[in-house]
């Protein structure tokens, strides 16, 4: 069938329902690629962050025992991870809701399409084949539509879902990294201190 004949016997529900297909196939590609291009320098950023976030506790650190730096810089360390996945995990919605609804905005244009058959049928008395082609082509079309949006929505889906939780794993294994490396230099810091205050307390008891 020729499409710009089926075009021009399409309706304005028909026409609707091919403008909104193409809005979420357009949307989908656009946030796939979006996030695609941005999950490098996402890693980037998010470990910058978790190392600033560590940075900014180092001066708090003094007075509290090891356990107390631990917890605070485990929670540090967690309430970032959480910011990060939260950005990494922006427009991925975005993509579930359109693979979840692109099959039935198809299914609305197969039904009329074939609700247009049955009245080309009705208006005629007969059921030929010049009465129920145009209808049936526009049902046939709206389908495959409807299919083409859903299944690459599907599929970037899975992809960034896949991706974000590769980076969730890497981003823990950066923070207990970075929370082993603190513990160590604060634990040697306050080694280097309580030495020195244990020496200066015998050097003022010898005088």
């Amino acid at each position: 069938m020729n499409f710009s004949v089926y075009w021009q016997h399409a309706d304005a529900v028909s026409k609707t329902l091919y403008f909104v297909l193409l809005a979420m196939s357009i949307t989908t590609w656009t946030v796939f690629v979006l996030r695609l291009m941005g999950t490098r320098q996402l890693k980037q950023q998010a470990y910058a962050q978790l190392s600033q976030a560590l940075s900014k506790l180092k001066a708090k650190f003094a007075p509290l025992s090891f356990e107390q730096r631990k917890a605070v810089a485990e929670q540090a360390l967690l309430r970032q991870i959480s910011a990060e996945k939260s950005s990494a995990e922006k427009g991925v919605a975005v993509l579930g809701t359109i693979a979840s609804l692109a099959p039935f905005v198809g299914l609305f244009g197969t039904v009329w399409g074939i609700f247009h058959a049955l009245v080309a049928v009705g208006k005629s008395g007969q059921a030929g084949l010049a009465q129920v082609a145009t209808p049936v082509g526009e049902a046939l079309i709206m389908t495959g539509l409807g299919l083409a949006v859903a299944i690459p929505a599907v599929l970037a889906y899975n992809i960034c879902t896949r991706v974000n939780r590769g980076l969730s794993h890497e981003l823990q294994d950066q923070a207990h990294s970075l929370l082993i490396d603190t513990m160590l230099q604060q634990d040697s810091t306050a080694q280097v201190t309580e030495a020195k205050a244990t020496s200066n307390h015998l050097v003022g008891g010898q005088a």
